[in-house]
């Protein structure tokens, strides 16, 4: 930034692609991936337009990371204004009504079961934990964690097959 600042624009521009990987991080970890690259290129701007401003004899980082801070929170505000915007009538709405039922179903096969079995099978079927994150997480052994998925799942194949039965 201090050559910037002294018109070298070899080095401005070096500067400016090497803070790139490091902003679609900081804002990856942040923002919805829609908008990582827009607050990439908001924040790029703003450095560039700011860059005058900047104490040669301070650190660059914080300097960056203000800046980087202040388009984040832009974004969040312009966020939260898009959100609060009401949807037209015409809006395709695709029908979820299988998946809320599907969702219903396991949720309900789920609480016939063991908490042990129902909390390892979540864990590692529903959200892809590795059964030795499980095991960590449960206290369980890995070897349990096994037995419990397979206990668990073959109890919900039976109540599921009952179930059907019943509803004919």
């Amino acid at each position: 930034m201090k050559a910037a600042q002294k018109g070298d624009a070899v080095r401005y521009r070096q500067l400016l692609e090497e803070l790139r990987p490091w902003l679609k991080r900081y804002f990856g970890t942040r923002l919805p991936p829609a908008m990582v690259d827009d607050a990439v290129q908001d924040t790029l701007f703003a450095l560039h337009a700011k860059r005058n401003s900047y104490d040669a004899t301070r650190p660059f980082g914080p300097w960056l990371v203000a800046i980087a801070r202040y388009k984040w929170i832009d974004r969040l505000r312009a966020l939260r204004k898009s959100a609060a915007q009401p949807v037209g009538e015409d809006l395709a709405v695709e029908d979820h009504g299988a998946a809320v039922q599907s969702a219903t179903t396991l949720e309900k096969l789920l609480s016939e079961l063991k908490p042990a079995q129902a909390e390892v099978i979540r864990l590692v079927k529903m959200h892809g934990f590795s059964i030795e994150e499980a095991s960590a997480r449960t206290g369980q052994s890995a070897s349990l964690v096994k037995v419990n998925i397979h206990r668990g799942i073959t109890r919900m194949m039976i109540a599921a097959q009952k179930q059907m039965q019943a509803d004919g």
